[in-house]
């Protein structure tokens, strides 16, 4: 069906009067927008009766081909509903926020001696959980202070249980060694309990605790323990001092300012600022796509309704901008099973809070927009030096191998002025010669372009191949084969002594290579895709590399036969699990005795 044959008001009119979402199609079938309403036939019917519609919206309705809706109960469960559509079929029409699968938490485990970790992923309750961290660094750095104050143990089950002398951390005096019962259950439990208090943001409960400890120590002359809780004390201030908001409250709370630089709505940073326990965790900050022609209430809604919805939501949300109130503060108030309050233009301290995420987001942006404008400078200089007419979009390919072993080839993709991860492909490379790096570039060039070659996907602007005249003439054989060899594409050789700034540009048909100055803004360009494609290849190579020896190490421990191996890789989730299993975790597999987990245990460490 085309555009120009679906007549909106006629369909808008046989709608019901009922809360839903409505999904507004293209002719080719593809999802443009998704959108929510209390009325769908009032809500629909606005599209095509209003003369007053902004561009973007003209346009959008412009391609409606079909619109497809779901009736739903109420508002609120149309709010969800909407909410889970745009997450799944990312409209071009729709905000979007890059959906961040979970965030990291910090961990007590339960365990006799329970450890502190890095965290991320579905909580269980066996666990202690502190968070959620705007980054891995800040978890890191809490881990870092929590070892440094109460010396908790951060290994794994693997190491702990099989020690026979206290590690490096105990000699620096980052954890009190308890592997080796360097401390007592009781004593070990009270710094796991002052660790769970600070993070709970209790932390003049804990000083507290620790000032009595180290009176009563002084008294009976332990002069030595005393130190050490004075020290705990010292450190614990300094932390207090640099990490704790000004209340001073065990305050859970996020804070969130939505900034543009510019009148006309181009480019948006909304700045997430995360306080856990009176602490002040970081901020995060999310460029949303699809941001023109809306206004920044209209982001900030989308924001806290993608962030917040299916995950876990603090009981304070402080914003800037006036947002509908009435079904996102219940809903989040149902979803947490306790009161969420949402705070707009709040006053005092809860007011510097939000100026200070609203500077984080201006920051964010500029630096953003400066990487931007370098980016944009990068290509025009390197379209200008390969005369090329249009230049967006470049892929680039490298082969990453040890003496021929687990052969991997990367793809990396460069469009739009940016690095695109989500398209990153990597190939495990079989049925060529160890270390022929020809036939495994072919290989590469012919799975990522065969399907491109019947029109199933976007061919790119240029292909860069990491290497010289060996590789170029490889994938030249392939782009004719595959009829492709009107697309430019060239070889990046390394310099003298492999020195950047020094690299050689290998076309197929011309008789000498181009260099290019050290300090031209299109080799810096073909140096960062370069070494990226680099990096990608050498991360999936030892890998397969790493999955490949251990398996084989599995199939030479005598005992283990293909029963018990698919046994040990299914009870563990992969080869990663069994070489940090403990011997008491691999006899809890089928078939494992004592004798064989310990065994299997010797041989993979």
């Amino acid at each position: 069906m085309s555009a120009t044959a679906f007549d909106g008001k006629v369909f808008s009119a046989a709608l019901p009067a009922l809360p839903g979402v409505y999904r507004m199609l293209s002719a080719a079938g593809e999802v443009i927008y998704v959108g929510k309403a209390i009325d769908l036939r009032k809500r629909v019917s606005s599209y095509f009766q209003k003369s007053n519609l902004s561009p973007r919206i003209q346009l959008m309705v412009s391609h409606i081909a079909a619109i497809e809706t779901t009736v739903t109960r109420s508002e609120a469960e149309a709010l969800l509903l909407e909410n889970n559509l745009i997450k799944s079929l990312a409209p071009r029409y729709n905000i979007l926020f890059r959906d961040d699968k979970s965030y990291p938490y910090l961990m007590l485990s339960q365990h006799a001696y329970p450890r502190l970790a890095f965290y991320r992923g579905a909580l269980e309750n066996q666990h202690q959980y502190f968070g959620p961290f705007p980054n891995a660094g800040v978890v890191r750095e809490s881990i870092h202070l929590l070892q440094k104050v109460f010396r908790l143990r951060t290994c794994e089950d693997s190491v702990f249980n099989h020690r026979t002398r206290p590690c490096l951390l105990y000699q620096i005096k980052r954890c009190s060694g308890p592997c080796v019962n360097l401390i007592s259950p009781e004593d070990y439990r009270e710094d796991v309990k002052s660790a769970s208090l600070f993070l709970q943001g209790k932390q003049n409960e804990v000083l507290k605790e620790i000032a009595e400890k180290m009176q009563l120590a002084s008294e009976q002359q332990e002069y030595e323990q005393a130190a050490i809780f004075r020290d705990q004390m010292q450190a614990l201030r300094k932390i207090q001092e640099k990490q704790f908001v000004d209340s001073g409250k065990a305050l859970d709370a996020d804070v969130i300012a939505c900034v543009s630089l510019h009148e006309s709505i181009e480019s948006v940073c909304v700045n997430l600022v995360m306080i856990r326990g009176g602490r002040h965790l970081g901020d995060k900050s999310f460029f949303p796509q699809n941001v023109q022609g809306y206004e920044l209430p209209d982001i900030l809604e989308a924001f806290i309704t993608q962030h917040y919805l299916n995950r876990p939501v603090p009981p304070l949300i402080v914003i800037g901008e006036n947002i509908r109130l009435d079904i996102l503060q219940p809903l989040l108030t149902e979803q947490a099973g306790r009161k969420v309050a949402i705070v707009l233009n709040p006053a005092g301290e809860r007011r510097v809070w939000l100026k200070m995420a609203a500077e984080n987001a201006r920051l964010a942006l500029q630096q953003r927009l400066q990487r931007q404008a370098n980016q944009e400078e990068r290509v025009q200089a390197l379209q200008f030096a390969l005369n090329l007419p249009s230049l967006g979009r470049i892929e680039c390919f490298d082969i990453s191998h040890t003496m021929g072993e687990a052969t991997v080839a990367s793809c990396v993709v460069y469009d739009n002025f940016s690095l695109r991860n989500n398209e990153y492909r990597r190939y495990n490379i079989t049925d060529i010669m160890p270390g022929d790096d020809y036939g495994a570039m072919r290989q590469a060039l012919l799975r990522r372009y065969a399907k491109l070659a019947e029109e199933e996907g976007k061919l790119p602007d240029l292909i860069l191949i990491d290497g010289g005249k060996g590789q170029v003439s490889a994938a030249q054989e392939v782009l004719i084969e595959l009829g492709l060899n009107d697309i430019p594409f060239l070889g990046v050789a390394k310099g003298e002594g492999r020195k950047p700034g020094l690299e050689q540009l290998i076309f197929p048909l011309a008789e000498k290579p181009l260099k290019l100055p050290a300090d031209h803004a299109g080799l810096h360009l073909i140096q960062q895709i370069r070494d990226e494609a680099h990096r990608f290849a050498i991360q999936g190579h030892r890998a397969r590399r790493n999955k490949a020896r251990t398996l084989s190490s599995l199939e030479q421990i005598a005992g283990v036969g293909a029963k018990r191996r698919q046994s040990l890789l299914g009870r563990f989730g992969g080869l990663k699990g069994v070489l940090t299993a403990s011997v008491e975790e691999l006899q809890q597999a089928e078939g494992i005795s004592r004798a064989l987990a310990e065994r299997i245990y010797r041989e993979l460490h």
